[in-house]
């Protein structure tokens, strides 16, 4: 069975997404192993430039990094390419193949740090539009449940 580990920075507070998030790792368990790794976030200061953004996101990248494990890795990214369902289905399906393992980094407010990026094999956008990275863990469970249906010729993507 596949390995799906999902790298995230920050913890998820509020019920209802705790909620959405316990019920698709409910429905992902009949098509894979599920792994989520929890982060603590950096502090962000009120008074904030670049500099602090890099330092905080290299924080942040150095705990990620030092989580990733022998696996594909799929980084989370405005910059990443974006597919439809069916085009990440067939992605997951056809690397399940070659990987026993696939890992989603998610980071946290001011994003990746460089060497998450190019330690990734592979980056992927879900929209253009910025989300709270909390939610898009909702998104990503979603979509892989979705992509499951979809490998399966199951219904409930139509």
């Amino acid at each position: 069975m596949l390995h799906i580990n999902i790298i995230c920075i920050g913890k998820i507070k509020e019920d209802f997404l705790k909620n959405a998030l316990k019920e698709y790792s409910k429905r992902l368990s009949k098509y894979c192993v599920l792994n989520t790794i929890e982060l603590s976030d950096e502090k962000i200061p009120n008074s904030i430039n670049e500099k602090i953004i890099r330092q905080i996101k290299n924080s942040e990248g150095e705990k990620i990094i030092s989580n990733i494990k022998d696996s594909y890795v799929f980084s989370l990214d405005l910059n990443g390419k974006q597919f439809s369902s069916e085009d990440f289905s067939n992605k997951i399906s056809n690397l399940s193949f070659k990987h026993s393992k696939i890992t989603f980094v998610i980071g946290g407010t001011l994003g990746l740090s460089d060497d998450v990026l190019a330690k990734s094999d592979e980056l992927i956008c879900f929209s253009k539009m910025t989300f709270p990275h909390q939610l898009i863990r909702v998104f990503l469970l979603e979509q892989l449940f979705r992509g499951f249906k979809i490998i399966n010729n199951e219904t409930y993507h139509r």
